[in-house]
């Protein structure tokens, strides 16, 4: 699936909203990942990443924030701003003020996209889900993954060669370096090995 599920934010909307249909936030959000800027964070991340929670919701201990922050999460994407995450936690802090929706939901919507910008840090308990949703393209089908690389590469293409390839490296070393890239046991168990295999192979294609 490669372009967002209105269906799915309409029955997002209805668990999260005391007003309001939610259809001009779909149209904002739609709008966004449909950037012409955008290779990787697109429309199809987002459905990537609401397949994989799919199969692991039951984990969660605020199912709906998740998803909401899953939504929200890339909104905002500009290769050259350090300000991605918390541009669109604001986004999102926006758009549940908007719905009506309860305080402490706006609040762990808005910790679980800042925890996207370093992929560690946050106290929220699903944060550790959240973050192993967001990374499970590391562990994709080889296929998959090479081509995510790909997409990357195109949207940093005003990066020359020699210094994307030496902070690409880089990147895909912490992860490598790290002793467990998930953090939770079901990520861990069908992720793990894979994301693995694939930095292995990336680093070495970046080689010079």
């Amino acid at each position: 699936m490669s372009a967002l599920d209105r269906e799915r934010w309409t029955r997002l909307w209805q668990k999260t909203a005391s007003q309001g249909d939610g259809s001009a936030w779909f149209e904002i959000l739609d709008t966004h990942y449909a950037e012409g800027h955008r290779y990787y964070h697109t429309a199809r991340h987002i459905s990537e990443c609401l397949m994989e929670f799919d199969d692991a919701s039951h984990l969660a201990t605020q199912p709906v924030a998740v998803e909401l922050a899953l939504w929200f999460h890339d909104a905002i994407y500009d290769t050259h701003a350090a300000d991605n995450e918390e541009q669109s936690a604001l986004l999102a802090q926006r758009c549940l003020e908007n719905a009506g929706a309860a305080v402490d939901l706006q609040s762990s919507v808005r910790d679980l996209v800042l925890v996207t910008k370093a992929h560690e840090g946050s106290t929220h308990p699903d944060a550790p889900l959240l973050v192993d949703v967001d990374l499970s393209i590391l562990g994709a089908r080889e296929e998959r993954f090479f081509e995510y690389e790909d997409q990357i590469r195109l949207e940093y293409a005003w990066v020359p060669e020699d210094i994307f390839r030496t902070k690409r490296a880089e990147i895909l070393q912490r992860f490598l370096a790290r002793d467990v890239i998930y953090r939770t046991p079901r990520f861990y168990q069908t992720h793990e090995k894979q994301a693995r295999a694939n930095l292995r192979a990336s680093l070495e294609r970046l080689s010079p």
